[in-house]
């Protein structure tokens, strides 16, 4: 992204809206001005602010005027009063930066908005992960936060050393080098993001030593972590496998999700009821 200093006035409303902190108003230049470096083209600033399209001129005049007279005037949030904001033509591998932080972008490897894909909570349909093996979302990154490409290839290397399998419809694999070592691509490594998911899967009794295993290279990846769980529930809508490995590891369970037509019936109708739902119906 790139703001046009001819149209700037350097109201600094965008410096709010930038999820990134990238945006700041340059005391030399009187100008707002982005940090490349930590911009991860998420187009927020572009399309989460009004382009109002006053003249620059006219409106740097009256600032200056309100100024001499002592006089404040708080301009309306989320809006950049010139649409100064000029995006640029984002190339390879810059280009990734969005693919991972704008959820308009679809990605080019999986066709799927956001992050590029559809995890492992479209299992029902999917099949990604079968009775016997659990699925693990590890998210990388946050607003405010993101991650760098350099920071996910510890994870991926490790878990890689680990000899687990990498979901093959993910964009994060698509950008590897080298699958079977997690070695991601050496153009892309310098790339920041707002955030990414590797997904791979394990039988069941190798729970324990992922969950490990990530506690274990977390502290040496400079951003936040989150760590999901994905297992085939019984034919009675419950977990009888993975859940008590996890409460056994201290982690307090919550049902984070459970899909429409995945539930059991707990109050089923007695024959009264269902013989008065026949006549009625």
């Amino acid at each position: 992204m790139n703001i046009n200093p001819n149209k700037c006035v350097a109201c600094g409303n965008c410096t709010y809206v930038c999820p990134m902190g990238a945006i700041y108003v340059d005391p030399v230049i009187k100008r707002a001005t982005i940090d490349r470096n930590e911009c991860v083209e998420c187009f927020t600033c572009f399309h989460g602010m009004s382009q109002e399209h006053l003249n620059p001129t006219l409106v740097r005049g009256m600032r200056k005027i309100f100024q001499m007279m002592r006089l404040r005037f708080d301009p309306e949030p989320d809006v950049c009063p010139t649409a100064a904001f000029e995006p640029d033509e984002l190339v390879w591998p810059r280009v990734v930066r969005r693919a991972f932080s704008d959820p308009r972008v679809p990605h080019e490897s999986t066709g799927v908005q956001g992050r590029g894909t559809e995890e492992v909570k479209t299992n029902d349909v999917s099949g990604r992960v079968k009775e016997g093996e659990v699925g693990f979302t590890i998210e990388f990154g946050r607003p405010g936060v993101g991650v760098w490409f350099y920071e996910i290839q510890k994870m991926t290397s490790a878990l890689a050393r680990a000899g687990v399998s990498f979901e093959k419809k993910n964009p994060i694999t698509s950008l590897m080098s080298d699958v079977p070592t997690g070695t991601l691509r050496e153009d892309i490594l310098n790339e920041k993001i707002m955030s990414a998911i590797v997904e791979i899967k394990v039988t069941v009794d190798r729970t324990e030593e992922i969950i490990n295993l990530v506690r274990e290279v977390e502290p040496q990846v400079d951003t936040v972590i989150a760590l999901g769980v994905g297992v085939r529930c019984d034919s009675m809508g419950e977990d009888t496998v993975v859940a008590p490995i996890l409460e056994r590891l201290g982690y307090n369970l919550e049902r984070a999700k459970t899909n429409i037509g995945l539930g059991k019936i707990t109050q089923p109708e007695s024959p009264k009821q269902e013989e008065m739902a026949g006549a009625i119906m």
